[in-house]
């Protein structure tokens, strides 16, 4: 169960990452588009693990790219958040795939031959 602190810092992380994917990173990651889905930190506030998804094909590339670049988008980060918290946390990213496996999930679904309810099994 996550603190109230905690979850404050989580809103304030995701939010600010997003700003800095979206203004700041794009000499980092180019044209790519990156969703921040989710935050979670650590009860110390020392590392937060950010959850990121992609609109490209080429996520696993540029998911490469922010890891070796994560010191750069931490001092981003930093300057950003450093007057609200007292240390700016290590950061720890990971792929979201929750949006492609809802989208096969769909697919899957979709692709069910299920039969149309007659009217006699209607009444029963």
């Amino acid at each position: 169960m996550e603190s109230k602190r905690q979850q404050k810092f989580n809103k304030l992380i995701q939010k600010e990452m997003g700003e800095i994917f979206q203004r700041e990173g794009k000499h980092i990651i180019g044209t790519a588009f990156i969703t921040v889905s989710r935050v979670i930190i650590s009860p110390d506030l020392s590392v937060a693990r950010i959850y990121l998804s992609f609109l490209v094909d080429k996520d696993r590339a540029v998911f490469e790219i922010l890891n070796d670049k994560k010191s750069e988008i931490r001092k981003h980060l930093g300057n950003r958040i450093g007057k609200s918290v007292r240390i700016i946390p290590e950061l720890a990213f990971f792929i979201d795939d929750s949006a492609t496996y809802a989208q096969h999930m769909d697919k899957v679904i979709g692709a069910l031959d299920i039969p149309e309810a007659s009217d006699e099994d209607e009444e029963e």
